[in-house]
């Protein structure tokens, strides 16, 4: 835990083996192809610092404190592996069996809607391959990121709960609208989970409040790390799925953590997405076997962080960032 500053370490000890990364993506997702972290040495091992690129600072102190409760505290694995889903972007059907390939033995698919510059029509088609590929008895998930508004996605879910879905998460933005939503799609079948509404929020508890959320959907990074989402967790009293904010096997290994202490039973976290890089920072990447994944720190490669080291130009800006982000913590 990191309850005040004078437990930050100082930004010598920070930066004193840290590296930027830019990992290729085998396909674009959120917008990306290529995924910019840093990662970090502590006294308990590897960690992660990766908020997106338009996260400003004040939103990236989250996710440096979570650097530092992972890195600089001491943390036990609470099992050996935790289950975890495939994750599908949007791309076409006929492109779902080879992506599914990836995730061997996973029994649950979240699948990306509401994409930009595709219709329901898309999402329908490529939900409708996943269950065909997957099967009957296999769990699918939809997630919107927030984009849809209420109508749309009371239109798109009667559309899309004939494929038996888990749930969809963050279908609107706002935690009104997710309330309104779940009154109006009750008779559907489909329960709604919150993402952004709880990682993106300053009050993370609030959805649970107002009884917007059916499951809580969580990222290590963005709570603060393991200790702070174990805590909302807890506090939040919904089931709980942890998901990874698109990190490398080192911050994936802090989502496992994670998971293997607070996940519901019965669902599988979104930590598969290893399989969605072309490399990693190491030679032993969280990749799903037998549809799980282990819970243990990743051993990172210098000759990967060699390979994989973003610019200078890029790296000149992370660690400014940190720089920034730091002071804030400081100041606090």
């Amino acid at each position: 835990m990191l309850p005040d500053a004078a437990e930050l370490p100082s930004r010598s000890e920070l930066l004193a083996d840290a590296h930027v990364v830019a990992l290729p993506m085998r396909v674009r997702f959120r917008g990306i192809t290529t995924r910019e972290a840093v990662v970090l040495r502590g006294p308990s091992g590897w960690t992660e610092f990766s908020p997106f690129v338009e996260y400003d600072d004040a939103e990236a102190t989250a996710w440096l404190r979570a650097a530092v409760d992972f890195g600089w505290a001491d943390h036990e694995p609470a099992a050996d592996v935790v289950p975890v889903n495939a994750t599908v972007p949007a791309i076409a059907p006929g492109a779902v069996a080879t992506l599914l390939a990836r995730y061997p033995g996973c029994r649950t698919a979240k699948v990306k809607v509401a994409e930009p510059g595709t219709t329901i029509d898309d999402d329908v088609a490529r939900v409708a391959e996943v269950r065909r590929v997957m099967g009957p008895d296999a769990a699918v998930r939809v997630d919107a990121n927030g984009l849809w508004s209420v109508d749309q996605a009371v239109r798109a879910l009667e559309r899309l709960a004939p494929f038996g879905l888990q749930y969809a998460e963050q279908p609107c933005a706002t935690v009104p609208e997710l309330s309104t939503l779940r009154a109006r799609v009750d008779g559907l079948g489909v329960r709604i989970a919150a993402d952004e509404s709880v990682r993106r929020a300053s009050d993370p508890l609030a959805v649970a409040r107002a009884g917007a959320a059916d499951v809580l959907v969580v990222k290590a990074q963005p709570l603060g790390g393991v200790t702070a989402a174990r805590a909302i967790v807890a506090e939040a009293g919904l089931p709980c799925v942890v998901s990874s904010a698109l990190d490398t096997s080192v911050g994936l290994g802090m989502g496992a953590f994670l998971a293997a202490e607070a996940m519901s039973p019965g669902y599988a976290a979104g930590l598969g997405t290893a399989a969605m890089f072309e490399t990693d920072v190491t030679d032993t990447p969280l990749l799903p076997v037998d549809g799980a994944v282990p819970v243990r720190r990743a051993t990172v490669s210098p000759e990967l962080l060699e390979r994989n080291a973003a610019s200078p130009e890029r790296s000149a800006w992370w660690l400014a960032r940190i720089a920034r982000v730091h002071a804030l913590l400081a100041a606090a």
